[in-house]
């Protein structure tokens, strides 16, 4: 049996290593890379409709499938307004913003 101080080191030791473990398994478990295929997100537009309201365009998915999501957000919450689904293959058109003036992208 080891001695009552050697115990503690090794407890206290077990104790500081597992939050790096815990990190490490959150690495390999959850990751953004799922079967080879990278999920992206990308904010197309923002329109304010408020002092603290906004609607906002977000671009999220795999290179095989990309939906857009038009969001209402609000400081208390974020709600999904309408979803796009959006084929792969077609081109991004550019979006140039205009004061005053809600953009359609697609």
């Amino acid at each position: 049996m080891l001695p009552g101080w050697l115990s503690l080191v090794a407890v206290l030791l077990v104790l500081a290593l597992i939050p790096v473990g815990v990190k490490w398994l959150q690495r390999r478990l959850v990751s953004g890379d799922v079967a080879g295929s990278v999920v992206r997100s990308k904010v197309v537009s923002v329109v304010a409709v408020g002092p603290r309201q906004h609607v906002v365009t977000v671009e999220v998915g795999s290179a095989q499938e990309v939906v857009q999501l038009v969001l209402g957000v609000t400081p208390q919450s974020i709600s999904c307004l309408h979803q796009l689904a959006t084929p792969a293959g077609e081109p991004e058109m550019p979006v140039a913003p205009v004061a005053g003036s809600v953009i359609s992208a697609r």
